[in-house]
């Protein structure tokens, strides 16, 4: 398989700003940490432990994304931006996932043998979401910036918040790359309660005045 010219493919098509093969070869931080984790985990898989380690320590310093070695990748993986990208040991990514700056797919520290996420395809990945211990994201799921998951997410959610909440399910599917025109479920709670408090007042008025 040539992963080299799939992966170009991917951010060309992808990543707006980008607009050349050269310039993703050259310029683009994701495309440079796929080519590295590649090559390592290639070698992870040989049995060549502190060789891939070293190619993953590279990586860090060049691009600022962490992928372990042993971690699985699957196909048009796209990493924009990348600094701050976090990805453990025991975690799996499936095919065309979508992963923004500062996203971590971490361990909780408590977890012996697969201790990191498992993300099905399709899944889109916002800035800053965390993804903590042994749990699975289905696929076509949406997971909004800054949100912490810890729990399971079903296959077409959208989820929010700290801790990460589902705010939609089934009625969803990921095939943009928009991270901000997603539910706030303690917004809507809010203005519940202020529609609702106002129309009360109305009523204890009325109420006085026929006093």
């Amino acid at each position: 398989m040539n992963w080299r010219k799939e992966d170009i493919n991917t951010v060309l098509e992808r990543d707006p700003a980008t607009t050349c093969k050269w310039e993703v070869v050259l310029c683009h931080n994701g495309y440079k940490a796929l080519r590295m984790y590649r090559r390592a985990h290639a070698l992870w898989e040989k049995g060549h432990r502190f060789r891939a380690r070293l190619m993953s320590y590279r990586c860090v310093r060049k691009t600022g994304v962490d992928i372990h070695p042993a971690a699985k990748l699957g196909r048009r993986v796209f990493i924009d931006h990348g600094v701050g990208v976090v990805i453990g040991e025991t975690a799996v990514v499936g095919d065309d996932v979508l992963i923004y700056q500062g996203v971590t797919l971490g361990g909780t520290g408590k977890d012996v043998g697969k201790r990191h996420p498992t993300v099905e395809d399709r899944v889109l990945l916002s800035s800053g979401c965390k993804v903590l211990g042994p749990v699975t994201i289905g696929h076509d799921s949406k997971i909004g910036a800054g949100s912490v998951v810890i729990k399971d997410v079903p296959e077409h959610s959208t989820v929010v918040g700290v801790p990460g909440r589902v705010v939609k399910t089934k009625d969803v599917k990921v095939t943009d790359i928009d991270q901000v025109h997603v539910p706030d479920p303690v917004l809507d709670i809010l203005k519940d309660l202020s529609e609702r408090t106002c129309r009360l007042e109305v009523e204890v008025k009325k109420q006085k005045d026929k006093e």
